[in-house]
């Protein structure tokens, strides 16, 4: 691959300076120069400028985080310039305002010649009319070119619920068409990639692809081969499309002409259910919006955070979700301890096991991939204790875009809250030496299979209590003297802190399975039936206060609360 821009940029403030305007008549200062694609200053556009004005202008091929192309020109506008003299000087109207030449051809009354919005410009008095008669012409007849030979399969097509074509064929398309010459068609359900599957009949080559994949990715495989009507988007001869970012041109294409063959007829849009969620791929910490129903989670798609990742994210991350719903997920508690199979049976066994244990006896493997708050939690655990505590890294390698080399999507926070050191993973060898030589009798794992990282099985079958919280079975979670069932991120709420220090939360989309838990909750109920209180005196949990309880006592989080993450985070000071 070529080496892309930064990804994603930082986009630059708009310029302080501003210029006078007018959007169907009304007055308006925006920004002289506003941050391109890449974050730059650049003149605002009359398109940028009617979005500021609050005005929609229809557009395909546009796209703020792509290089400007100006081909489907969908956001034509008719538009009015100060008029000039032939002494260079303003003409004005009687009443001393400046006169308006407007884009509509004098000498053709009714024909309209107007500009795309995204590519031109606005200038010191300029009037847009992007309501006007001209402008709605030029809008029909633009929609009407596009859809001579689009195959018009709405009902059976992937893109609908999310159609750009579709909402602007309504909103501001004819009820037929002039066109009577048959369809051209062109190749269907063609194989583009090992994720994407391409129907070219459907496609109005917006080149949003294109652009995404040369001057994003870097990977310039996609172009428009054939000719005229023919046009049809293809990879190189004799490759596939394939990078760890096809996917994203799925969300880029504004019809059903790309199409994931993850989420290809899986189920229609208007029936799932949107929940903000985070990435748990790798540190980046990538927003998405995680879609569900009943239950069951159907895709991943990114969701903007210019702190993050911009609009994009990786096939990789995005296809790291079926594990949720494994049919051999841990469901019920399963205890070797008095008290039998309930949480709060399990709960006062291990309470009483680890008052019962000396100080330094007990250890503590905590994964990377837990929340913050459980973490947390877990740090204090380990304090009443003395107990040494760690967790494991896993390292992969980084691509330059939002491919983190870390591939745990909290290990900030496994730092902030002191269960790993600066070193993660450092303090293996030592839990697995106090194990070996008899000075560690109690082990608790929480979200990894300890038999993988030095601490075999030999190991734990030397241990006086193994307990240990997972969602999916393996060779740890066989051993366990106490095994409680946890959640998936998608299961419950809490934060994670990405490789750049934000804080950034999630929430809760489908319901655990079986008696399944979220971590933090029976965690708080630990501690309390630890330091003695009892099950009926348990204060009710509340995510909210223990967050602001930590973000209080640990000083990378002072200043942050719950209410005040929103959607984007917060940075920590770490």
């Amino acid at each position: 691959m070529a080496n892309p821009p930064s990804f994603p940029p930082v986009p630059a403030a708009p310029s302080a300076e501003t210029l006078s305007i007018k959007v169907d008549g009304r007055s308006i200062a925006v920004p002289k120069m506003m941050p391109d694609w890449q974050g730059r200053l650049q003149p605002t556009t009359m398109l940028q400028a009617c979005q500021a004005a609050g005005v929609e202008v229809p557009h395909y091929c546009y796209h703020s985080k792509l290089p400007v192309a100006g081909n489907c020109r969908m956001c034509l506008v008719e538009f009015g310039t100060p008029m000039m003299g032939p002494d260079r000087k303003p003409v004005v109207e009687a009443d001393g305002t400046p006169k308006i030449a407007r884009s509509v051809l004098p000498y053709e009354p009714g024909t309209p010649r107007g500009a795309i919005a995204c590519a031109t410009p606005i200038s010191p008095g300029m009037e847009i009319y992007p309501s006007s008669p001209a402008t709605k012409q030029m809008r029909e007849a633009v929609l009407e070119s596009l859809l001579i030979n689009h195959p018009l399969d709405c009902p059976i097509c992937d893109q609908a619920g999310e159609c750009k074509l579709q909402e602007y064929s309504v909103e501001h398309g004819q009820s037929s068409s002039q066109f009577v010459e048959p369809k051209v068609h062109k190749p269907k359900a063609v194989d583009l990639g090992p994720r994407i599957m391409l129907d070219d009949e459907r496609c109005i080559l917006c080149t949003r692809c294109i652009r995404f994949t040369k001057d994003l990715v870097g990977d310039d495989k996609l172009g428009i081969v054939n000719r005229g009507s023919y046009n049809t988007i293809a990879a190189f001869p004799g490759t596939r499309f394939d990078n760890n970012y096809t996917l994203n041109t799925v969300d880029l294409c504004p019809v059903g002409a790309l199409t994931s063959k993850d989420f290809r007829f899986q189920m229609r849009v208007w029936f799932l259910k949107e929940t903000s969620s985070v990435c748990t791929s790798c540190a980046t910490g990538c927003n998405i919006t995680l879609w569900s129903r009943e239950g069951r989670i159907h895709r991943y798609t990114p969701r903007d955070n210019d702190a993050v990742n911009a609009s994009w994210m990786c096939d990789q991350g995005r296809l790291n979700y079926r594990w949720i719903g494994r049919e051999d997920r841990l469901r019920e508690v399963v205890s070797q301890r008095p008290g039998g199979r309930t949480w709060n049976g399990a709960l006062k066994a291990v309470a009483t096991s680890l008052a019962a244990a000396k100080p330094g006896s007990v250890a503590l493997v905590a994964s990377a991939r837990q929340t913050t708050e459980e973490l947390f939690l877990l740090s204090q655990l380990a304090a009443r204790l003395n107990a040494v505590t760690d967790s494991v890294p896993r390292q992969g390698e980084a691509d330059g875009l939002l491919v983190n080399a870390d591939r745990n999507p909290n290990m900030t926070g496994a730092r902030i809250t002191g269960i790993a050191g600066e070193t993660p993973g450092a303090r293996l060898k030592e839990i697995a030496s106090g194990i070996a030589n008899g000075t560690i009798r109690t082990l608790i794992v929480f979200g990894e299979d300890v038999t993988r990282v030095g601490i075999g099985a030999e190991l734990l079958g030397k241990l006086e209590t193994l307990v240990v919280s997972d969602i999916l079975p393996n060779a740890t979670t066989k051993m366990a003297h106490v095994l409680l069932p946890g959640c998936a991120h998608a299961e419950k709420r809490g934060t994670f802190i990405n490789a750049k220090g934000r804080v950034q939360r999630f929430l809760k989309a489908v319901e655990p399975p079986g008696n399944a838990r979220p971590e933090a909750e029976f965690l708080e109920e630990l501690l309390a039936l630890h330091a003695g209180a009892e099950a009926g005196h348990i204060r009710a949990f509340s995510m909210e206060s223990l967050f602001n309880r930590m973000a209080r006592e640990l000083p990378g989080l002072s200043g942050i609360e719950w209410a005040k993450l929103g959607d984007g985070g917060a940075p920590a000071a770490v």
